[in-house]
């Protein structure tokens, strides 16, 4: 069933902000629904509801569900991670809009790339705040958190994608209210993951 552009629009918000969060949960939690059939994707991205991918999503998701809520390496983590859930988000977006024309699909593509970005950020940049900490319990809990959100913005991005769509937009609009924040904490994460690495 072909989406109206305007849910289509609301759902690719909204499922790039899950990705920016957790890309992993993300795929994965696409995959098993489009392969319950609670969910229709569009053809150009059925290749999710393989059991390869839901697989490969859920091993992925396991092993980043445990090092996400390591104080300090979680920091590394997520600076690395920059590098995979931005285009991955990007291209999940590009293969959604393959009904609109070309120039809308690569406007939704860059769209996904930038919105993974802002959600990327907003999390790394509270994560770099609250690493510090010296119990581990403020990161745990934040990671449940991110994990519990990527999860059920997808589900409700694929049943209401209208409001998951309009909850997505609302949290961007407070990362990017609060970007000089971020920038800093985002600086600061790679500074200490380039510091890790070389240690």
């Amino acid at each position: 069933m072909k989406l109206p552009e305007d849910e289509l629009l609301a759902l690719l918000v909204a499922v790039s902000f899950a990705s920016g969060l957790n890309v992993y949960a993300t795929v994965a939690t696409l995959g098993l629904l489009a392969h319950a059939h609670l969910v229709a994707l569009p053809p150009q991205l059925q290749l999710l509801s393989s059991w390869w991918i839901i697989a490969a999503g859920g091993t992925l998701f396991a092993v980043e569900f445990f090092a996400d809520k390591v104080p300090g390496f979680d920091l590394v983590w997520n600076a690395l991670h920059t590098f995979i859930r931005v285009p991955v988000s990007a291209l999940v977006a590009y293969q959604a809009a393959a009904s609109l024309s070309p120039g809308e699909q690569l406007a939704a593509a860059l769209g996904g790339g930038v919105i993974a970005f802002i959600a990327h950020g907003g999390k790394t940049a509270v994560r770099a705040a609250v690493t510090p900490s010296p119990e581990p319990f403020s990161n745990i809990s934040l990671s449940l958190g991110e994990d519990a959100l990527a999860i059920s913005l997808t589900w409700l991005a694929t049943t209401h994608p209208l409001l998951a769509g309009g909850m997505a937009a609302t949290l961007i609009l407070i990362i990017i209210l609060l970007t000089r924040w971020v920038w800093r904490a985002l600086k600061s994460m790679f500074r200490t993951a380039g510091q890790s690495i070389h240690a």
